[in-house]
């Protein structure tokens, strides 16, 4: 029986490939020679909805299918893997935006069967945790995750080891493992792609974590906009405690540990782990002040490891592979491999992985494909709606967060959004206060109040309204900010907007006749 892919991701979903799912199901009954396999994205929207055939020569792809196409494409020989004119890419391994990654956080996204824990212990699912319980004890697990270098990809880049370390030397009766998947920087995708297409993959990570950390019970918290995300993780975990990997002795080792996926609050600012947390807890979702940090005093007081999904996702491999491997790539302090969202004015949108130390330029022109002929890039914004708007001149900055920090921007989630000259400098910046305002928890003034007049008064300036003071006004809006909010939303608020005053400063002048 030959195997027929199709993506079931919702971003795949929202450009048709539902539809041509339910076509191949259609002919699949009708014709009864190939199967229907469902899959998570390779994270390549631009070729969505993408169909993979399994030949002798690897997976063949189909490309921009529509649901009227795949009859057409059946009979003529698309189960044998035929070069059909404008569909076909060839193997879809060579295709070039995929030929250049490095793919061990998803390595499985888009390849194996969503939801099916066969498929996940075929590609060596699993193997991870039973050298976790088998071989390694906590501390040989931390050492092996010290060893990797890596660092949080939910943003703060915090050393992951050194989190859990700090969990597990406290003596507590109740430890928890809570999987950050509250994903609300605007552009970027990757924790919802894989919790849709690998979700094991986070299951094996945090039940690692908490068999090094000593902890009971695990909570992944998902933004309320991702059902279907939510719909799959709640699958999966049943599945993981049918199988034996979750529940009160996993793998018969006596070592208990269990998942519940929690709906997200619908706030931005729940993405930060103390307001995540009040979240859970059952309260609205504002920021808490550090000390104490959640691996001291966490969820319901207890020590609790906090971390993305994509940061737990990766922990599989390195338990496999060892820290040493893991750690031999990257750059400087940032090791491994980093997923980047590229989204905006790009012929080729999509999600890649790709070592640290390769520069931005890079990127956006070999993967991303570069703005669209015809167009000029104005600025690129890096790490969501608080990164800075990073020139042309700044592209050759190397994907490291040691890099991005001293360049004065961050690299954030790994969202990579590229704006044309048909964007508007100051109604960008407008649109990126006013976003902050709309999302502030309200719990400090300097955020609060801050963000709402530095958008009041961009509002203006857009209107035609400037004021000779109106940027020395924001200057000094954007230094209360960031020295006295309580978290990084507040903090990082200002950043795209001083950036573009000074990169773009005509546009924010008293008179400008391109408004």
């Amino acid at each position: 029986m030959i195997d027929v892919y199709i993506s079931a991701d919702m971003s795949s979903r929202s450009i048709g490939a539902r539809d041509v799912e339910n076509t191949l199901r259609s002919e699949q009954e009708r014709r009864g020679d190939f199967r229907v396999v469902t899959t998570g994205s390779r994270g390549a929207f631009f070729l969505e909805p993408l169909i993979e055939v399994a030949t002798a020569h690897g997976r063949v792809g189909y490309a921009n299918v529509n649901a009227s196409d795949v009859a057409a494409l059946l009979e003529q020989g698309l189960l044998e893997g035929a070069a059909i004119a404008p569909f076909s890419i060839g193997v879809v391994t060579e295709h070039p935006f995929f030929k250049g990654q490095q793919r061990i956080t998803f390595q499985r996204c888009g390849v194996i069967e969503t939801g099916s824990i066969e498929a996940y212990e075929n590609a060596s699912g699993y193997a991870g945790l039973r050298r976790a319980l088998s071989e390694l004890g906590p501390a040989a697990i931390i050492d092996q995750v010290k060893r990797s270098g890596l660092r949080g990809r939910g943003g703060a880049a915090f050393p992951t080891g050194i989190k859990w370390q700090t969990v597990a030397d406290i003596v507590s009766l109740k430890k928890y493992v809570v999987a950050n998947g509250d994903e609300g920087d605007p552009g970027t995708y990757a924790d919802r792609m894989l919790m849709e297409g690998d979700p094991f993959a986070l299951l094996e990570g945090m039940t690692i974590c908490a068999r090094a950390v000593g902890a009971q019970q695990g909570y992944i918290y998902i933004r309320a906009e991702y059902p279907r995300a939510q719909a799959v993780m709640k699958q999966a975990v049943q599945s993981a405690r049918d199988a034996g990997y979750l529940g009160a002795s996993i793998l018969d080792s006596g070592f208990a540990f269990d998942v519940d996926v929690r709906s997200g609050a619908g706030a931005y600012v729940c993405g930060e782990e103390t307001a995540l947390l009040e979240s859970l807890e059952g309260k609205r979702g504002m920021v808490r002040p550090k000390p104490p940090y959640p691996a001291i005093s966490g969820l319901f007081g207890q020590p609790t490891v906090i971390n993305n999904v994509t940061t737990l996702a990766t922990i599989p491999s390195i338990i496999v592979d060892g820290g040493d491997q893991y750690g031999s790539i990257g750059a400087g302090r940032s090791r491994g491999t980093i997923p980047l969202q590229l989204a905006g004015s790009l012929r080729t949108p999509g999600l890649v992985e790709v070592p640290f130390g390769v520069t931005l330029r890079e990127v956006i022109n070999t993967y991303g494909g570069g703005v669209p002929e015809g167009h000029q890039l104005l600025a690129v914004q890096v790490g969501g709606p608080l990164g800075d708007l990073m020139p042309d001149s700044g592209l050759d900055l190397p994907i490291d967060f040691d890099a991005f920090s001293a360049a004065g921007s961050m690299l954030g989630h790994g969202g990579v959004v590229v704006y044309d000259e048909r964007t508007n400098p100051l109604q960008l910046a407008h649109r990126l206060m006013a976003y902050v305002a709309h999302e502030s928890c309200g719990k400090c003034a300097p955020c609060r109040l801050g963000s709402q007049r530095a958008a009041e008064i961009l509002d203006a300036m857009r209107r035609g309204e400037t004021q000779p003071d109106d940027v020395q006004l924001i200057d000094d809006i954007a230094f209360a900010m960031r020295g006295s909010s309580l978290c990084a939303l507040g903090m990082m608020a200002p950043t795209p907007v001083l950036s573009a005053i000074q990169r773009f400063p005509m546009w924010f002048s008293e008179v400008n006749d391109a408004k």
